[in-house]
């Protein structure tokens, strides 16, 4: 292809470049948080499905329709603590909702002093957000009979669930049914529940296991980014699902309850639950056994739920049961969620947000922080990891960039075929084909590293933005998080001075960029001295805005990509250099340089 063509191409990629950077710096506005979802002691309540098995024995589960189990606001409920190295908070004894946990290990903003994350809340606060299990009743039981939101479960005096005390709660219908609940929490965010029942009445009943997550109202820090799924996620049978919010909302009506639902039968293996852009809550039944998970929104209360309904079982005088399953609550961290992926939960990694090119953002990723736990240091990780990616597309790039060296040595011989053959097209076409045949020269060859680097970019990009090991990681000085935007801005002296720049996103962040972005355009217009300037006007204009209207489009992307950026720029420019300097091209950078800052003759009126 010809400079023209070449440049034509390059001109439609980065236009896209700077559409995609606009999508991501001005995102679709943020639906308004609803201030009044939960008040007072009013609680909505919480439906819990019935059966996980067509044609269950039982009356009521056969139907598979939902039972309204109505929860209550319980401030004054027992509670039993929980407390690990890494959560702590409180298990309410009304219902056995685990509905109050929080993240030793994150706080909310980069401040040291401020609040560590809360990840679930009880009814009665804002954003409540909470789990909690029970058993719908079949043939021979009423609502009452079996466990659900509000029962009053009975626990050891002054237990506390923690990784070397499981905790045991038990209730006792009246009626010859006893329950238990066994819960245990390891060292990270995995509780495992194990649900138990026994009858000792004198009648033969039925009854399924469920677990149930329920949301109220929407996030408030949802990001609404196209680039990040956040809401209902599941996995069935090897078959992933990421649903928004607003997807929940368009489900079929269920005509008994008037909530938007869907049902799904899992044969297998798979889990179901809610993500956000860092933390993750999700219901994991014992894999390889067959369960229903349902997803459901009620428009008149704002609730978003997500249930795991185990097979109804049938339970003769004498006889008890056991359903086992796990509650996955906590931060989104890659090597705890690959842990549990490898103890036998399919597809559990790809509860993390890998995108399109998963099969380039994994290996990146995974790369990366081997790379960090290696150096210690994320910025310089990502640095490195410019480095190994370089270095694997070195034999690729090597042939580009001899290719280009090719054809400036033999750009003579194509300015003397240009008037050889005139304006005869077709000759053109032919004669420039014979002469790259000719010279083994392949003009293509010098479009591959953007066609590279484009995917390598996207996929850089979504590890940056999505992965929770790149919030708050610092880098050097005043680079404390590289999953921000560069702080330092000539409004504070770039970070000498002892306050912040403007507010991210805002107009005077687009306009008072920080060191990174400058350093970035640098970076791009130096490369560009490799070659002189085009002789057309419209590309010459093109080629001068470029490096200038990148630094300002990726100054407020996160920091890190910036840093990855001005890498990737730095070792290209000398890969590109020597290389074509060892097939006989001697690229005049200063030369080019400085023909950049001549001024050009006025044309003659």
């Amino acid at each position: 292809m010809d400079d023209q063509n070449k440049n034509l191409l390059l001109a439609t990629v980065l236009s896209g470049l700077v559409l995609l950077g606009w999508y991501i710096l001005v995102p679709p506005p943020e639906a308004p948080a609803d201030a009044a979802l939960v008040e007072g002691n009013l609680l909505p309540p919480v439906d819990a499905p019935v059966d996980a098995t067509a044609g269950a024995p039982a009356a009521t589960a056969a139907t598979n329709e939902p039972i309204s189990t109505a929860t209550e606001s319980a401030p004054d409920a027992p509670r039993l603590t929980i407390e690990t190295p890494r959560v702590s908070g409180s298990i309410s004894l009304r219902g056995g909702r685990i509905d109050d946990l929080a993240l030793k290990d994150y706080r909310v903003t980069n401040d040291a002093e401020s609040d560590i994350v809360t990840l679930l809340a009880p009814v009665g606060q804002s954003q409540a957000y909470y789990a909690l299990y029970g058993w719908a009743p079949g043939s021979g039981l009423a609502l009452d009979d079996v466990p659900g939101a509000n029962t009053l479960w009975s626990a050891p005096e002054g237990a506390t669930l923690s990784p070397e005390t499981p905790v045991t709660l038990s209730w006792d219908n009246g009626k010859g049914l006893t329950f238990e609940r066994e819960l245990t929490i390891d060292d990270n965010y995995m509780f495992s529940i194990r649900q138990s029942v026994t009858n000792n009445g004198d009648t033969t009943v039925s009854l399924a296991p469920y677990g149930t997550l329920a949301r109220h109202g929407e996030p408030q820090d949802l990001k609404n980014f196209f680039i990040l799924h956040e809401g209902l996620i599941r996995e069935s049978d090897g078959e992933l699902a990421e649903l928004d919010y607003d997807d929940m909302q368009d489900f079929e009506v269920n005509p008994r309850d008037g909530s938007n639902s869907e049902t799904i039968s899992v044969e297998n293996a798979g889990w179901i639950g809610f993500t956000d852009h860092y933390w993750m809550t999700t219901l994991v039944p014992e894999q390889g056994k067959a369960f229903r998970a349902v997803a459901k929104y009620d428009p008149r209360r704002e609730i978003y739920q997500s249930d795991i309904v185990m097979p109804t079982i049938t339970l003769a005088t004498g006889e008890s049961s056991t359903a086992n399953s796990q509650l996955f609550a906590g931060a989104k961290e890659w090597a705890a969620i690959r842990a549990y992926e490898k103890t036998g939960i399919e597809g559990f990694l790809d509860s993390i947000d890998w995108g399109w090119f998963a099969f380039l953002t994994k290996p990146i990723f995974a790369v990366l922080h081997w790379l960090n736990l290696q150096i210690g240091n994320m910025g310089w990780a990502i640095i490195g990891l410019t480095v190994l990616i370089k270095i694997l597309v070195f034999p690729l790039a090597y042939k580009s960039y001899a290719s280009m060296a090719k054809m400036k040595e033999i750009q003579p011989k194509m300015e003397a075929l240009k008037e050889r053959v005139g304006d005869d097209r077709q000759k053109m076409q032919q004669e420039m084909m014979a002469l790259y045949k000719k010279e083994k020269v392949n003009p293509a060859a010098g479009c591959l590293p953007i066609l590279i680097q484009i995917p390598i970019f996207f996929s850089l990009y979504k590890v940056i933005f999505v992965t929770l090991e790149l919030r708050h990681a610092p880098f050097f000085g005043p680079f404390q998080d590289l999953s921000a935007p560069d702080p330092t801005t000539f409004m504070n002296l770039f970070g000498l001075l002892p306050f912040e720049g403007p507010e991210p996103g805002s107009i005077l962040a687009l306009v008072f960029i920080g060191i990174l972005p400058l350093l970035l355009g640098v970076s791009m217009w130096v490369q560009q001295k490799l070659n002189p300037a085009p002789t057309d006007p419209t590309q010459q204009m093109i080629f001068a805005w470029m490096p200038w209207v990148f630094m300002f489009m990726l100054g407020g992307f996160a920091s890190g990509l910036v840093v990855y950026w001005i890498a990737n720029n730095t070792i290209t420019f000398t890969q590109q250099y020597l290389i074509m300097r060892s097939h006989g091209y001697k690229p005049d950078v200063f030369g080019n340089i400085k023909s950049s800052f001549k001024k050009k003759p006025k044309a003659d009126s």
